[in-house]
């Protein structure tokens, strides 16, 4: 009887050497999960203090301090460094991070040394084409050399290129991974927003300081217009003036031709001036030319000459200033006298005033020749007079009535404007109700949802009945 083959038993040393064998890989395997998942936590941690600081900081500089330092660290690079463009095209190296300290004194030379050949480069003998930041992009790799990698990606706001931000790694094995792109662009996405919010905020702040300008403007000047019509002895005033702006150009005033010894106005039979002007353009500029008239003209009108004179003064002392600013005044200004019932004026090239006489229930207007007020530093001016009758009416006014535009572009115009006068003359009985009939007859005209494109001022001056 054959016996039968007695199958061989492993010896022990042998199954001890085998499962070490398979334990190996299981170990290496976990050893890399591990050190990926502490690679990935690292990087989580670094974006996560990235955009608490983004919330946090006030300081767009502390914010960028830490930007290259962010940028190295989530790429595994050895340095970071981040340029931007300013808006005179001028580069600026803003930030720069390395590990080691040499290097970085190195470095931070090499960049200084290549932004400023950048920004002084001479345009005819550069031979090399394109923006600073690409012209900047190529020096850095000529400078540098081989031995150390170098990769960007682009800071954008509103989709404009402001900047750069680098990275570089001296290790020959380092290699520019698709992640390690997305993380670099991350870092960079941040910083973006970073200057953008930054950009806002003082863009902001700058328009909460022009606002708060524009309104002490704006009550300044509301403040230097007349605050109700004065009484005069026989005649009776409305008067309202509406501003394209917060501050305008347009001016009207009542000023008394004499004063007692404490500085107030005289009885209502003293003879007093009314005027009014525009200054060419709107906004703050006109405003400080309108207050700056209105001071000079009721210094000229104490010294008591005719209205022409007052005007040619005027002209004189305002010329240098004007000519600066290249801006012009136009002014209606005259005289009435209580007793003899005669206004007085003189015009320097303002719109004349419209009269209406209660006799005939006729328009016409009343002016003389004069250039703009600041044209020339010796324009003359003309003197002119009319004899008021009792219900006649006058009205001064500025260019926004008769150039005010409805939607499809048409002008209200002049001859529109005095058939609107003389309608409100006859069935108007008071100077208010003149000057509410205008100012809503041209508000029709143009819609009533329609801002005015031009500063809008009336006065409207009526002979009292005896």
């Amino acid at each position: 009887m054959t016996a039968l083959p007695v199958p061989l038993q492993p010896s022990s040393s042998n199954t001890s050497h085998n499962n070490m064998n398979e334990v190996k890989p299981i170990v290496a395997l976990k050893e890399l999960v591990a050190s990926l998942y502490r690679e990935q936590h690292k990087i989580q941690n670094l974006l996560s203090s990235l955009g608490f600081a983004l919330r946090s900081f006030n300081n767009l500089n502390q914010f960028l301090d830490l930007t290259p330092l962010m940028a190295a660290r989530v790429a595994d690079a050895e340095g970071g460094a981040l340029i931007l463009s300013k808006s005179n095209g001028q580069l600026s190296l803003e930030q720069l991070h390395s590990q080691d300290n040499q290097s970085n004194q190195d470095l931070r030379l090499a960049l200084e040394k290549i932004v400023l050949q950048v920004n002084h480069r001479p345009g005819k003998d550069n031979l090399i084409s394109g923006s600073p930041l690409e012209i900047l992009d190529h020096q850095l790799r000529l400078v540098l050399g081989a031995g150390v990698q170098i990769y960007h990606t682009p800071i954008l706001i509103k989709n404009n290129e402001r900047g750069r931000l680098y990275i570089f790694s001296r290790n020959p094995d380092y290699s520019w991974t698709s992640t390690r792109r997305k993380l670099l662009q991350l870092v960079a996405d941040q910083t973006s927003v970073a200057i953008a919010n930054n950009e806002l905020t003082t863009e902001l702040r700058s328009k909460e300081r022009q606002d708060r300008e524009l309104e002490i403007a704006s009550e300044i000047q509301l403040r230097l217009l007349p605050r109700k019509c004065p009484q005069i002895q026989g005649i009776e005033l409305a008067a309202s003036c509406k501003t394209a702006n917060r501050v305008g150009g347009d001016y009207y005033d009542f000023i008394p031709t004499q004063y007692d010894q404490h500085g107030e106005e005289l009885a209502a039979g003293e003879p007093w001036s009314i005027v009014i002007g525009d200054v060419m353009g709107k906004g703050v500029p006109a405003g400080l030319l309108m207050t700056m008239t209105r001071g000079m003209l009721r210094a000229e009108v104490l010294n008591r000459h005719s209205p022409a004179q007052i005007l040619t003064h005027l002209n004189r002392v305002m010329y240098a200033d004007l000519e600066n600013s290249h801006r012009f005044v136009t002014l209606f200004y005259s005289e009435y006298d209580p007793g003899t019932q005669k206004l007085s004026f003189s015009n320097a090239a303002h719109y004349p005033p419209l009269l209406w006489r209660a006799e005939t229930k006729m328009v016409g207007s009343i002016d003389t020749e004069g250039a703009l007020i600041g044209l020339n530093s010796d324009s003359y001016y003309q003197d002119g007079e009319v004899q008021l009758q009792p219900g006649d009416i006058l009205v001064y006014y500025t260019d926004g009535f008769t150039d005010a535009m409805n939607n499809k572009g048409e002008r209200f115009d002049q001859d529109n404007w005095e058939k609107a006068f003389a309608q409100a003359c006859e069935t108007c009985e008071h100077p208010q109700g003149i000057l509410d009939f205008l100012f809503e007859r041209v508000e029709k005209f143009t819609g009533s949802d329609k801002d005015n494109s031009d500063d809008m001022t009336l006065v409207v001056m009526q002979v009292k009945s005896t």
